[in-house]
């Protein structure tokens, strides 16, 4: 994949930097539908023909902490939604550290979903990044968290790992209430399901879509 940012916002997405403006817009899920991780493996089976890859979703942030808790929520509607495939792991980490340098071992691709900060968009857009273009923002368009995918990948080198790494976020209103409050500001609670549906077709796109559950609300 190409260096650039996808953002969108209202259940659309666009290509290019914020600071380059829109392009047209295309759906978000065009191709289809502080601790130990929990991980929810899927029974649903790979997808035929050809090599599988393996896919690890990490689901990033705290709970406790309102908007931050945003990667939380999203493996929480994940969970009750929808089935993974048997290559498909869902992770919710907590913050990323060290301890999943295993991951990258394990993991042909790694999918990041997280709270993001200073990109001048209306809470709730979504933005779609190549690890290392996000780590060149610093602070603006960055994750919240002092850990990003690219940190990882690039110590996983040196261990002689290697996968492929997407970071999915969103930006998000008040990460860092007074207090500790659990929940998600308005706009972002909002926009929750447009995040959802964004990770879902990611999944699809990469040839391993998630089968939404009998009964599922969505």
């Amino acid at each position: 994949m190409g260096m650039g940012e996808e953002h969108a916002a209202g259940g659309a997405v666009a290509t290019g930097a914020p600071e380059d403006g829109l392009l047209p817009d295309e759906r978000a899920a065009a191709s289809a539908s502080e601790g130990s991780a929990q991980v929810r493996g899927g029974a649903a089976g790979a997808p035929e023909g050809g090599a599988v890859r393996r896919i690890g979703v990490f689901c990033v942030g705290n709970k406790l902490m309102l908007d931050d808790g945003l990667g939380t929520a999203v493996y929480e509607e994940l969970v009750e939604r929808y089935e993974a495939p048997g290559n498909v792991e869902l992770f919710d980490v907590g913050c990323l550290s060290m301890d999943m340098l295993p991951y990258v071992r394990d993991f042909d691709v790694l999918l990041t979903v997280d709270a993001i900060d200073g990109t001048d968009a209306e809470p709730g857009t979504v933005f779609r990044f190549e690890p290392d273009a996000m780590a060149r923002h610093s602070g603006a368009t960055a994750s919240l968290h002092d850990l990003k995918l690219v940190d990882l990948f690039d110590a996983a080198t040196l261990l002689g790992y290697e996968a492929e790494g997407l970071c999915l976020g969103m930006q998000v209103e008040n990460p860092s209430p007074a207090v500790v409050t659990v929940g998600l500001t308005p706009k972002v609670a909002a926009a929750l399901p447009l995040l959802v549906e964004t990770v879902a077709g990611e999944l699809a796109r990469l040839g391993s879509p998630l089968v939404p559950r009998a009964g599922a609300a969505g």
